[in-house]
């Protein structure tokens, strides 16, 4: 009877899990679904959980349509130069604020989480504005600067966090043997942070790879600086919406995010709780 207690108890518990997955996943399948449904399904007064029919035309509609090779192109440069620059100014920025102490440290992680904490729509026109005064306007690398600027605050706190508990006596010991500060790093405390930077590196992959509102806020006259998430709207014309190609490119568009997430998997969990340890 006591073993069957927790086991009761956790019915529930599961049960919740459960629904909660599902009502998650859901979407996702209908998506996929949709991508191989035929059009006359699609459009049927009568839709179907599982197809009766399978067909790639809907794929080849979405690999066909024009700037298709281009706009991947563009989506995978700027998220992955976004990612670079921020891994770099966010390692020596969380370094600095992990071990050393300087006047302003307190006040500088306070601008960072209000950073962090400012809602993205709320920048858009003060970065609009910007951007057309520079003339920095359809330009994929004020698309860059964009992302780095949202993906930094987060990544900074997460490597804080994350250096914070490695002990400085390492680093230490790597000094007394003759290795200067900044190789001590390197060959010591950076290898440590590899959890640290793969979540910080889903984190910023994601949110580039799936942002919009920037995308086709910036990038108003150029066809040819657009992202994949502006390209998804292509589907749609005066016509109306061809949902099997859309469903079948945003299939396409959510695979890069997935392979990234199977990657990196087993380091986000650790990556995430090492920098919510205070430092």
């Amino acid at each position: 009877m006591t073993l069957l207690r927790p086991r009761v108890r956790r019915i529930p518990l599961n049960a919740a899990a459960v629904l909660t997955v599902l009502v998650c996943l859901f979407p996702v399948y209908w998506m996929i679904s949709t991508a191989f449904k035929p059009s006359r399904d699609i459009q049927s007064a009568d839709p179907k959980l599982f197809p009766r029919t399978w067909t790639l035309d809907h794929f080849r509609t979405a690999v066909q349509a024009d700037g298709f090779e281009l706009f991947w192109r563009n989506s995978i440069l700027v998220t992955l130069t976004s990612i670079l620059l921020a891994l770099l100014v966010a390692i020596g920025s969380a370094y600095a604020v992990a071990r050393m102490r300087w006047k302003g440290r307190r006040q500088f992680m306070l601008m960072v989480f209000i950073a962090q904490m400012a809602p993205w729509e709320s920048l858009i026109i003060p970065i609009y504005i910007i951007s057309r005064d520079t003339d920095m306007l359809d330009r994929l690398p004020t698309l860059t600067l964009v992302y780095f600027m949202v993906t930094l605050p987060f990544s900074i706190v997460v490597l804080r966090g994350f250096i914070a508990t490695i002990p400085p006596e390492l680093e230490e010991a790597a000094q007394v043997d003759g290795c200067t500060r900044t190789g001590a790093f390197r060959r010591v405390a950076l290898p440590l942070l590899a959890p640290g930077l793969m979540a910080t590196s889903l984190f910023g992959f994601i949110t580039a790879w799936n942002e919009f509102a920037y995308a086709n806020f910036l990038i108003i006259k150029h066809q040819d600086s657009r992202t994949l998430p502006v390209w998804l709207s292509s589907f749609q014309n005066t016509f109306g919406t061809d949902w099997g190609a859309t469903m079948a490119a945003s299939t396409l568009f959510a695979l890069p995010a997935l392979v990234v997430f199977l990657l990196l998997q087993r380091h986000v969990t650790s990556g995430f709780a090492a920098g919510a340890v205070k430092g």
